[in-house]
């Protein structure tokens, strides 16, 4: 890569870093954005209502279009004392660029814009399709809600995830549900307990009966699996109240072709016959819901259901990529992600052609001192412009 362009890349992915963008907050990154590719020659730069930035490249003959996705929130730093490096300087060491976020994932955004205002530069617009980056916000939310309205406005027939994957070919990912089971007692004295129903009491029997239920199983994906992951009992404290109310919140991770009914079905059978065997037991079970506020002062709402998805590495699109990556010297493994991205909504929710390219390791998201080596971020960003040579025919 020359010189000039890796200088680019390495600045735009700087000034990123620099903007603190927790999920809500991410108005800083968008006005940066916004600003460098109207620099870079995009053909239009929008915001939804949502607050996605969404810029484009229109070819000068008609063809495809590939969105290049790019989460821009970030989870918070909470032990800042913790970084060796301040999390929002973007500091260079040892050839790494150290801050929230370098990772998970504005080292990916800032490649997929340079890589597209430098291929659009180089063909002279020569190409057949039209070229899309969003900076999408609010992904470590709740994944692929906000993404709805860009591929709504954009109606892509490819996207590429740009979460970190070492520049190997992710075609797929389990999807995530998050499913709230509620029990309801009735409250009495502590003191006369036989007086109420203790719903905390009936809902560790819930708990046992759900540890029985065989997990779904995917041969690439693996197993469907749900797990207790936290437990709210009301009123809270208690002070000498018996509870007559208790949440629990379970994590399930969805495999391909599971719908919201075909995954609570075997859970609401469960609790229908346990509620059958116990007058006194009264238990419901649903997908939580989550409402954010956006930096555009909007809502956002989505029902915390987030499908699976898997491609066939032999299909043509993956192929097609896989051919121009090893064309231009690199040796990418085509797998699947470990963990939910966007990719729920294109792939999952909508059945756009998708797979996953990124740069750095999957491990450095969330992390103390995360960072994004300059090589991984300069090559990625040759990988993008290999996507476009191979899309855009």
């Amino acid at each position: 890569m020359e010189k000039a362009r890796e200088e680019q890349v390495v600045a735009l992915c700087r000034e990123l870093i620099q903007q603190k963008s927790y999920s809500g907050e991410e108005d800083g990154v968008v006005k940066v954005l916004s600003a460098r590719m109207k620099e870079m020659g995009f053909d239009q730069v929008t915001v939804d209502k949502y607050g996605n930035i969404i810029g484009c490249i229109k070819g000068n003959r008609p063809g495809k279009k590939i969105l290049f996705d790019g989460h821009i929130d970030t989870v918070p730093v909470t032990e800042e004392k913790e970084w060796e490096y301040p999390p929002f300087a973007a500091e260079i060491h040892d050839g790494k660029i150290y801050g929230r976020g370098t990772s998970d994932m504005k080292g990916a955004v800032a490649a997929m814009a340079s890589a597209a205002a430098c291929f659009a530069q180089d063909t002279n617009r020569d190409f057949a399709g039209e070229i899309y980056v969003a900076g999408v916000v609010h992904e470590e939310c709740f994944e692929g809600v906000a993404a709805r309205e860009i591929s709504r406005q954009v109606q892509p027939d490819y996207v590429v995830i740009g979460e970190a994957s070492q520049l190997n070919i992710k075609i797929g990912q389990r999807g995530r549900a998050e499913i709230v089971i509620e029990t309801f007692g009735k409250p009495c004295h502590s003191a006369n307990p036989e007086k109420g129903i203790n719903a905390v009491y009936k809902m560790a029997k819930v708990i046992e009966a759900i540890r029985t239920l065989e997990p779904t199983h995917h041969p690439v994906l693996g197993d469907g699996i749900l797990e207790l992951t936290d437990i709210k009992s009301a009123p809270y404290p208690g002070a000498s109240v018996v509870p007559e109310y208790c949440r629990a919140t379970y994590d399930r991770r969805l495999l391909v072709g599971e719908t919201k009914e075909s995954v609570l079905a075997p859970i609401r059978e469960l609790l229908e016959k346990m509620m059958a065997e116990d007058p006194q037991l009264k238990v419901k079970a649903s997908y939580a819901v989550g409402r954010e506020k956006c930096h555009t002062g909007n809502e956002i709402e989505g029902e915390r259901f987030f499908p699976g998805w898997l491609y066939d590495k032999e299909d043509d699109f993956v192929q097609a990529v896989y051919g121009k990556l090893k064309e231009k010297g690199f040796t990418p493994e085509i797998t699947q992600y470990n963990f939910c991205t966007n990719g729920s909504h294109y792939a999952g929710e909508a059945g756009i052609k998708t797979f996953g390219l990124g740069p750095s390791r999957e491990n450095l998201a969330h992390t103390v001192n995360e960072y994004i080596e300059i090589e991984q971020l300069t090559k990625v960003e040759e990988c993008y412009y290999g996507v476009m040579e191979a899309l855009l025919k």
